[in-house]
């Protein structure tokens, strides 16, 4: 569960770490009040889940009241890459002096956590990667031992982060750490963090992603639950107790595994087509759930075909037949829908369908064939 800027600050501030002083509101009214208890100048922050705020308008500074009128009246409603604006994050101002980029998240093929830290923030952390890798100091924490102030001292250092930032830094990173830990998150992550000019450091930002497995010992974050904007298909297939992941393309995926699901994106891309989402039905899925799949894939309007691809080990694939024909017989699927179905029963799966294949509903003996073929009837 992604959690909105203003929420992850104060979810930072749970574990003592320093802050923009700053309140949410929803209304002009509110965010005028916010800017004189917090004082000014204040930066007026659109809270939505997605990068780009800045660019978008969504982020202003103002110096007084009527700035702020302006600037909240324009910013709540705005449209930020299909995310409409319904509140705001008002904080006081910082100067900057250095921002520094700091995160916390798991390496999960070396069963560790990872912490990544660089002299160089408020840009996009990739974007450092790609143009100047050695400047992200990486450091590999056991979990077991955890992070303590000595680490993390040397790792400031290792960062070069500048010499009267270092002190304040490990030990926010020490909280920060805590915080990633004992709060159970996946990502913790801080872009910018920031040098002032009167040498203090704090996060001018907040990413935080919580780990819903770890849901059951935090009854508070059913108040996060209340702000999510979850995108619909994901809201029906949770409804419908479906591993799904809403993604941008025109081709429907559904398989039977997580590494098969992400091994057909894979393919599908290698074919020059683009999935409209990531779909797991696991290992003993039966007709009713291949029939829950396809409707929820037949809800997304940008998908142009449905590629389910099975391949049958405890699932058997005269079950996932069953699900196809019955969903076809319920529902007006919109798409054309190719089929690769191997592994258990498969024999008999391909039976069940043969009388009923057409230029809508087709089986391809390869993967590989059959995202060829669902990528070209997408295009169609």
């Amino acid at each position: 569960m992604d959690l909105f800027e203003y929420q992850g600050k104060q979810y930072f501030a749970r574990f003592g770490i320093a802050v923009s002083p700053g309140d949410v509101a929803d209304t002009v009214d509110e965010a005028l009040a916010v800017a004189e208890r917090v004082g000014y100048p204040v930066v007026v922050k659109a809270q939505v889940k997605v990068g780009g705020r800045g660019k978008a308008g969504g982020v202003k500074l103002a110096a007084n009241a009527d700035e702020v009128r302006q600037h909240a009246g324009t910013i709540l409603g705005l449209d930020i890459k299909g995310h409409v604006v319904k509140r705001l994050w008002v904080e006081r101002a910082s100067d900057i002096s250095k921002e520094y980029y700091a995160s916390f998240t798991l390496d999960r093929p070396n069963k560790v956590h990872l912490g990544m830290l660089s002299a160089q923030g408020g840009v996009e952390i990739e974007q450092v990667a790609e143009e100047n890798p050695s400047a992200i100091a990486f450091l590999s924490i056991d979990p077991v031992v955890g992070l303590d102030l000595a680490t993390a001292r040397r790792w400031v250092a290792e960062a070069n982060l500048d010499e009267e930032a270092r002190a304040q830094a490990a030990e926010l990173l020490v909280k920060l750490y805590t915080c990633y830990v004992e709060g159970d998150c996946d990502l913790a992550e801080v872009n910018p963090l920031i040098l002032t000019p009167e040498g203090t450091v704090h996060a001018l930002d907040a990413k935080v992603t919580l780990d819903d497995n770890a849901a059951y010992r935090h009854p508070e974050w059913e108040e996060y639950r209340a702000t999510e904007t979850e995108d619909p298909r994901e809201q029906l297939a949770r409804e419908k107790g479906l591993n799904y992941i809403g993604l941008d393309g025109t081709v429907g995926i559904i398989a039977n595994g997580a590494g098969l699901a992400m091994s057909t994106l894979d393919v599908v891309n290698q074919v020059g087509g683009s999935a409209a989402n990531f779909l797991d039905i696991g290992g003993g899925a039966n007709a009713d759930v291949m029939a829950a799949a396809l409707e929820v894939i037949n809800s997304d309007p940008k998908v142009s075909a449905i590629f389910v691809n099975i391949f049958g080990g405890i699932t058997r694939v005269d079950e996932v037949a069953r699900g196809v024909l019955d969903a076809l017989a319920r529902v007006d699927i919109s798409s054309p829908i190719v089929l690769r179905l191997d592994g258990t029963n498969a024999v008999e799966g391909r039976a069940l369908l043969a009388d009923h294949l057409s230029d809508t509903l087709i089986t391809e003996p390869t993967m590989l064939d059959a995202a060829r073929r669902a990528v070209e009837l997408a295009r169609a």
